[in-house]
């Protein structure tokens, strides 16, 4: 018999902003910066031109009456980052924190959202000498386990795919298309998906790496490695304690981690035949996702229509949004006014998804054994109770205070003795 034990948690998505370094391209053509950070929250967009004249007379007798005047928006963000972060302040920042609910038994997701060419699988995927986002929060998820390993036992699967033009592909099993389909108890399920159980978080940077070498990428005008779809990576944890018992708790959470594919326009990209369609498709793709941000955002949303159904990448991101799910959204965009458009939008729609509110559940999964299996766990303990014995035999013999031990150990065995014949009296 299984009950869910639900600890119900109230939780924003928090928007966290990075603004890239100019590229060479940016520097040659000499763009003006449309991007001020003022501090660790706050930025301006577009930001007003700095009067040098005598109390701004000569500029106001020379001005440019078509020229448009700055915009100058403020966006405050629950964080943001400057050009000089590195990809450590970005997973201290971000992933590193959502571990905890990983480890707490709530779904967790992070993913990365811009213009193409602003930075987001740099990001996420990082080189090999400075990795990013997935690898470090892999490595830091087999720690803990590591750290946890004398208490619990654990269980880890992953699964790789992408979106592409509207269908899903197996990225570690180079397999597609794929049907999406939603369970009642499960979710959102992508069928046919291969599941991979790693050993170490080396096994898991190895599977990144020849699922991004099936990735669909192709050269824009704006980035010669553009990502033409969107990936999604999801590690799977369970875990329970070692303790025997005869009602234990199993904690499962699911962690998804999202390089989306980059919107773009395609007057700067100058795509053409198939790179044009391919662009088209991620962008109705990124306008369903922006439609759904909108959505969810909306105070009213309760009652309206969510349109997860638009497209392919909401079906799969529906858990992830505006469901059980802990959500981190990295906004990448460049600073330069020749990505102006892309950089406002981008920035609009981080600043929307500021106000999606979710009540978050802990996946606690409470198993009562069946009277079959008393005698298993009796056995359970009984073993338990000679290791432990061991144990204090051990520090008996090499502690001076052997006395004091001694009163421990007799209290010790006395209460498991109790709990074993317990044990014993309701299988019998």
């Amino acid at each position: 018999m299984e009950t869910k034990m639900a600890s119900d948690v109230c939780s924003h998505v928090k928007v966290v902003v990075r603004v890239r370094p100019a590229n060479d391209s940016e520097k040659r053509e000499n763009c003006r910066n449309v991007v001020q950070v003022v501090d660790n929250h706050m930025l301006i967009f577009d930001p007003k031109e700095e009067d040098l004249s005598c109390f701004g007379s000569q500029r106001v007798r020379n001005r440019n009456i078509n020229k448009k005047a700055n915009k100058d928006l403020k966006f405050v963000f629950d964080l943001v980052f400057d050009e000089n972060a590195t990809q450590v302040d970005i997973f201290e920042n971000t992933t590193k924190g959502v571990l905890d609910g990983v480890m707490n038994g709530f779904n967790c997701t992070v993913f990365a959202y811009g213009a193409t060419g602003a930075g987001k699988t740099h990001t996420m995927l990082g080189s090999q000498n400075d990795p990013g986002v997935m690898y470090r929060t892999m490595k830091e998820l087999f720690k803990r386990m590591d750290d946890a390993k004398e208490e619990k036992e654990f269980a880890v699967a992953f699964s790789y795919l992408e979106v592409y033009n509207e269908q899903i592909r197996d990225l570690l099993a180079n397999a597609g298309p794929l049907a999406v389909r939603e369970d009642s108890s499960k979710g959102v399920v992508v069928q046919g998906l291969t599941l991979h159980k790693p050993k170490s978080a080396e096994q898991i940077l190895e599977a990144l790496d020849s699922g991004n070498r099936n990735r669909t990428q192709h050269p824009t005008d704006m980035n010669a490695t553009s990502s033409r779809s969107h990936a999604v990576f999801q590690i799977y944890l369970r875990q329970q304690d070692k303790t025997a018992s005869l009602n234990h708790n199993v904690c499962v959470a699911k962690m998804s981690l999202i390089d989306l594919a980059g919107s773009e326009r395609a007057s700067a990209t100058n795509a053409k035949g198939a790179r044009l369609r391919e662009g088209a498709n991620i962008n109705r793709s990124l306008l369903a996702l922006g439609n759904v941000i909108n959505a969810l955002a909306d105070p009213k949303s309760k009652k309206a229509h969510i349109p997860y159904r638009d497209s392919k990448l909401t079906r799969i991101l529906k858990d992830s949004l505006g469901g059980n799910c802990r959500t981190v959204m990295i906004a990448n965009v460049s600073p330069s006014s020749k990505s102006y458009d892309d950089t406002h939008n981008t920035l609009k729609y981080a600043n929307r998804a500021k106000e999606i509110k979710s009540s978050l559940k802990s996946n606690v999964v409470s198993l009562d054994s069946h009277i079959g299996q008393y005698a298993v766990v009796c056995e359970k303990q009984r073993q338990e109770i000679m290791q432990l014995k061991q144990k204090l035999k051990e520090y008996e013999t090499k502690s001076t205070g052997a006395g004091a031990f001694s009163t421990i150990s007799s209290q010790k065995q006395e209460e498991f003795k109790r709990t074993n014949m317990a044990c014993y009296l309701k299988t019998a």
